[in-house]
């Protein structure tokens, strides 16, 4: 499995996400978005990326980019998204503004709200010492969102494979 590469490309994103950074994808065929609208990732994924699709299959679709100042692919007309593969299938999506959720959970969301709206929701709190977010682990079978929190407002959004999910929280993130 490639797990190594999993840690690697998970601690690149937390980065780019974290700083802002990364490109998004330019070029005719990405339909351009109101300011200010939101997309809904589903636990299925999105309208045209869902979880356990292959890389290969995105890119020969057109909807896989790769671009050497990104930290890592991307969606072509999904610039605050950014994927993560493991074995060439997608697995989650780490997810910035405006991104939301079905329920409208995304970044910057009181963290009540989230419990409101998951309340089974499991609490992972962040290593003592560390500089992480906490995390709030809403799980459906076999997927689930990972909300990373500063205890006010939610930071981030990750959707996809639960495990996978709960993997990425326990062995952390890092910098690009």
């Amino acid at each position: 499995m490639k797990l190594r590469q999993f840690g690697f490309i998970a601690a690149l994103l937390a980065a780019a996400s974290a700083a802002g950074s990364g490109v998004r994808p330019q070029g005719p065929d990405i339909a351009a978005r109101p300011v200010g609208s939101a997309e809904v990732v589903s636990l299925d994924g999105l309208r045209n990326a869902e979880f356990g699709a292959t890389e290969e299959d995105l890119t020969r679709r057109g909807l896989l980019r790769t671009d050497e100042e990104a930290c890592g692919p991307t969606l072509a007309g999904h610039g605050s998204v950014s994927p993560i593969f493991v074995d060439d299938r997608l697995v989650l999506l780490w997810l910035d503004d405006p991104m939301t959720t079905p329920e409208g959970i995304g970044a910057g969301t009181p963290v009540g709200e989230v419990r409101a709206a998951y309340p089974g929701a499991a609490a992972l709190p962040a290593p003592p010492g560390s500089h992480r977010f906490a995390g709030l682990l809403a799980r459906d079978g076999d997927r689930a969102y990972l909300f990373l929190h500063d205890g006010v407002t939610v930071r981030k959004v990750i959707a996809g494979y639960a495990d996978w999910a709960r993997r990425l929280f326990d062995e952390g993130y890092g910098p690009c």
